[in-house]
């Protein structure tokens, strides 16, 4: 996330006048009147919470440590286009107070889930009553790789050969997607780990760890040359709602997402504690 800020539209012009013919001009040795000094303010800090930047719903808030004139927002996509810009006004909005600013992206053909070009980076610029301004630039890009699942064996972390093909086509993929997005600054390929409810939760946190380093592992030794971050967070973020011990396919799974940020599991609230090759 950048930001900057300063006063928007501040310039000082000095012009030198001579006095006109027929006035007196001021002695040299006489004060001048007095005016009152320019107002100095801190700098304006704006906050934007992630959880508060809703990507798929085309909304954010931010909050601001002064009273709110307004906010301008731009969103860009993967390609470099605008996909939308607006400006909203807040007039005069107490400091603190939650601003909340929409936009419209249009998507892509019926039946794509994703828009025709993909959120990659929103600059926000908040200004004060004084047309003080801080701008922020958030890049929310993520990609989540389609893939086939590893089957391990129970109890193991180990990539057995047969499951090696699904790997290899999931490589392509990054492969495939990367160079669109080096352009948006260092992209990191994240591994999660899931296990179902069968077993204790604290073996299946320290198992599906394992499994996810062995997966990120497996991608660094085919030459896979980005950072790399994985982690396992057990039953805590299941596919399938299930009830303890229950022993559910789907939730034995993993997930390969490119990024700029770290992604986070939504109706969750799950933070998983990233590791990096």
């Amino acid at each position: 996330m950048t930001d900057w800020h300063r006063r928007a539209g501040l310039l000082t012009v000095v012009v030198l006048l001579a006095a006109p013919i027929g006035l007196a001009a001021r002695p040299a040795s006489a004060e001048p009147e007095a005016k009152p000094a320019p107002e100095r303010l801190p700098p304006l800090e704006v906050r934007i919470d992630p959880k508060d930047v809703d990507i798929e719903g085309g909304e954010l808030s931010l909050s601001m440590s002064r009273p709110a004139s307004r906010v301008t927002l731009k969103v860009l996509g993967l390609s470099g286009a605008v996909l939308a810009e607006v400006e909203q006004s807040f007039e005069g909005a107490p400091a603190g107070s939650k601003l909340l600013v929409r936009w419209s992206v249009a998507s892509a053909g019926a039946g794509d889930s994703a828009p025709a070009d993909a959120v990659a980076r929103i600059e926000v610029f908040a200004y004060d009553m004084n047309d003080y301004y801080k701008g922020i630039a958030l890049t929310p890009w993520s990609f989540q790789i389609p893939h086939e699942d590893v089957v391990f064996e129970t109890d193991s972390a180990v990539i057995r050969p047969s499951e090696a093909d699904k790997l290899v086509k999931s490589l392509a993929r990054i492969n495939a997607e990367l160079p669109r997005a080096r352009h948006l600054g260092t992209v990191t390929l994240f591994v999660v780990a899931h296990t179902d409810t069968v077993g204790r939760n604290d073996y299946n946190l320290e198992l599906s760890t394992r499994r996810a380093q062995a997966i990120a592992r497996w991608f660094r030794a085919q030459g896979v040359k980005i950072p790399i971050a994985y982690d396992g967070v057990g039953e805590g973020a299941l596919l399938v709602k299930t009830a303890d011990e229950i022993d559910e396919a789907r939730n034995r799974r993993a997930d390969y997402m490119l990024g700029l940020e770290p992604p986070r599991f939504k109706g969750t609230g799950l933070t998983p504690a990233w590791k990096r090759l």
